[in-house]
């Protein structure tokens, strides 16, 4: 299946792209996790949430969603 990936802040930075289509044929979310980790290798040492489709998951959380989401801790004030 074909999984958009979109990145925020210092995930962007690493991954140098806002957004981009990561075909998938795992199951849970630690799986694709892997699969972005062999692609962009710096993105194991950033802190970040992981949401699919605008919900917070968890990495044994099941791929279900089309859309998944890398975000970095926010600041709050």
């Amino acid at each position: 299946m074909n999984i958009t990936v979109k990145y925020f802040g210092q995930i962007a930075e690493v991954t140098q792209l806002e957004e981009e289509v990561v075909e998938f044929s795992g199951n849970l979310i630690s799986e694709f996790l892997e699969v972005l980790y062999s692609k962009y290798s710096l993105l194991k040492n950033k802190d970040f949430q992981v949401a699919q489709n605008q919900e917070l998951v968890l990495d044994t959380t099941e791929v279900s969603g089309a859309e998944i989401a890398l975000l970095p801790p926010f600041a709050g004030g």
